[in-house]
Protein backbone atom coordinates (compact mmCIF):
# COMPACT_ATOMS: atom_id res chain seq x y z
CA UNK A 1 0.00 0.00 0.00
CA UNK A 2 1.08 3.41 -0.39
CA UNK A 3 1.18 6.24 2.29
CA UNK A 4 2.18 10.27 2.28
CA UNK A 5 5.20 10.90 4.41
CA UNK A 6 4.92 14.43 6.32
CA UNK A 7 7.66 16.67 7.48
CA UNK A 8 7.55 15.45 10.84
CA UNK A 9 7.42 11.62 10.25
CA UNK A 10 10.86 11.24 7.84
CA UNK A 11 12.27 13.34 10.93
CA UNK A 12 11.36 10.43 13.33
CA UNK A 13 14.09 8.31 13.09
CA UNK A 14 16.88 10.55 14.43
CA UNK A 15 14.09 12.12 17.25
CA UNK A 16 12.86 9.13 18.54
CA UNK A 17 14.83 6.08 17.70
CA UNK A 18 12.01 4.61 15.60
CA UNK A 19 12.79 2.44 12.26
CA UNK A 20 9.84 4.24 10.21
CA UNK A 21 10.06 1.72 7.29
CA UNK A 22 10.03 -1.28 9.36
CA UNK A 23 6.78 0.24 11.41
CA UNK A 24 5.10 1.02 7.95
CA UNK A 25 5.98 -2.39 6.72
CA UNK A 26 4.26 -4.01 9.46
CA UNK A 27 1.29 -1.74 8.87
CA UNK A 28 1.64 -3.11 5.02
CA UNK A 29 3.16 -0.09 3.59
CA UNK A 30 5.82 -0.44 1.08
CA UNK A 31 5.46 2.62 -1.39
CA UNK A 32 5.92 6.24 0.23
CA UNK A 33 5.46 9.30 -1.36
CA UNK A 34 6.77 12.60 -0.61
CA UNK A 35 5.19 15.72 -1.81
CA UNK A 36 7.80 18.55 -3.02
CA UNK A 37 7.14 20.89 -0.37
CA UNK A 38 8.25 18.40 2.18
CA UNK A 39 11.09 18.20 0.62
CA UNK A 40 11.64 22.26 0.66
CA UNK A 41 11.08 22.17 3.96
CA UNK A 42 13.66 19.54 5.07
CA UNK A 43 15.72 21.14 3.36
CA UNK A 44 15.03 24.64 4.95
CA UNK A 45 15.72 23.07 8.46
CA UNK A 46 18.79 21.00 7.64
CA UNK A 47 20.29 24.25 6.17
CA UNK A 48 19.36 26.24 9.78
CA UNK A 49 20.69 26.10 13.28
CA UNK A 50 18.63 24.55 15.34
CA UNK A 51 17.61 21.11 17.22
CA UNK A 52 16.14 19.50 14.03
CA UNK A 53 18.69 20.05 11.92
CA UNK A 54 20.68 17.05 12.17
CA UNK A 55 17.29 15.10 11.97
CA UNK A 56 16.38 16.71 8.67
CA UNK A 57 19.48 15.93 7.20
CA UNK A 58 19.37 12.47 7.81
CA UNK A 59 15.02 12.97 6.67
CA UNK A 60 16.53 13.83 3.46
CA UNK A 61 18.92 11.02 3.23
CA UNK A 62 16.05 8.68 3.30
CA UNK A 63 14.65 10.39 0.34
CA UNK A 64 15.91 7.54 -1.84
CA UNK A 65 13.21 5.43 -0.56
CA UNK A 66 10.24 7.33 -1.72
CA UNK A 67 8.97 9.01 -4.64
CA UNK A 68 8.71 12.75 -4.72
CA UNK A 69 5.48 14.11 -6.11
CA UNK A 70 5.72 17.72 -7.19
CA UNK A 71 2.97 20.21 -5.99
CA UNK A 72 3.17 23.81 -5.37
CA UNK A 73 1.33 25.86 -1.91
CA UNK A 74 0.92 24.96 1.38
CA UNK A 75 2.45 21.77 2.18
CA UNK A 76 -0.46 20.85 4.90
CA UNK A 77 -2.87 21.38 1.93
CA UNK A 78 -0.62 19.66 -0.84
CA UNK A 79 -0.87 16.57 1.63
CA UNK A 80 -4.67 16.23 2.08
CA UNK A 81 -5.53 17.15 -1.84
CA UNK A 82 -2.87 14.67 -2.69
CA UNK A 83 -3.89 12.00 -0.27
CA UNK A 84 -7.56 12.59 -1.28
CA UNK A 85 -6.89 12.61 -4.88
CA UNK A 86 -4.43 9.08 -4.69
CA UNK A 87 -7.07 7.77 -1.95
CA UNK A 88 -3.78 7.27 0.29
CA UNK A 89 -2.91 7.29 4.40
CA UNK A 90 -0.69 10.06 5.58
CA UNK A 91 2.10 9.69 8.15
CA UNK A 92 2.09 12.81 10.41
CA UNK A 93 2.35 13.82 14.07
CA UNK A 94 0.96 17.20 13.20
CA UNK A 95 -2.24 17.79 15.13
CA UNK A 96 -3.87 20.12 13.00
CA UNK A 97 -3.02 18.13 9.96
CA UNK A 98 -4.17 14.67 11.11
CA UNK A 99 -7.51 16.52 12.41
CA UNK A 100 -7.97 17.87 8.76
CA UNK A 101 -7.76 14.94 7.53
CA UNK A 102 -9.40 12.43 9.38
CA UNK A 103 -12.39 15.18 9.22
CA UNK A 104 -11.84 14.37 5.41
CA UNK A 105 -11.78 10.62 6.06
CA UNK A 106 -8.20 9.80 5.23
CA UNK A 107 -6.06 7.11 7.11
CA UNK A 108 -3.87 8.60 9.65
CA UNK A 109 -0.58 6.94 10.96
CA UNK A 110 1.28 8.55 13.69
CA UNK A 111 4.01 7.88 16.56
CA UNK A 112 2.25 6.43 19.84
CA UNK A 113 4.38 6.76 22.95
CA UNK A 114 7.26 7.66 21.06
CA UNK A 115 8.47 3.96 20.47
CA UNK A 116 5.60 2.47 17.51
CA UNK A 117 3.73 3.61 14.32
CA UNK A 118 -0.27 3.40 14.58
CA UNK A 119 -3.32 3.90 12.17
CA UNK A 120 -6.22 5.33 12.61
CA UNK A 121 -8.40 3.78 9.63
Amino acid sequence: MRIILDTNALMVPVQFGVDIFSELATLNFDEYIVPSGVVYELEQIASGAGANRNAARVALSLLNRCRTVDRKGNVDDAILELAIEMDVAVFTNDSELKKRLRDCGVSVVYLRQRSYLVRIP
